[in-house]
């Protein structure tokens, strides 16, 4: 099967939500617990973002262990 690499992005905890379907309580809670890619701080701003490849490689993660 053919897969097409995805443009890495930063992604707010919106699309994080979205993309997962867990709320943000729950995205906080798997990070605190080391089973969720961490957030990093974006340029010096108050605001945090997610690598997309990490959040699409946990998304498959979970998607294989079923």
């Amino acid at each position: 099967m053919n897969q097409m690499k995805t443009a890495r992005r930063i992604l707010r905890i919106a699309h994080v939500q979205a993309a997962t379907g867990l709320g943000r309580t729950a995205i906080y809670d798997l990070i605190k617990r080391g089973l969720f890619p961490e957030a990093k701080p974006l340029a010096d701003l108050h605001a945090v973002g997610w690598d997309s490849l990490a959040v699409e490689a946990w998304i498959s993660q979970q998607l294989d262990a079923q």
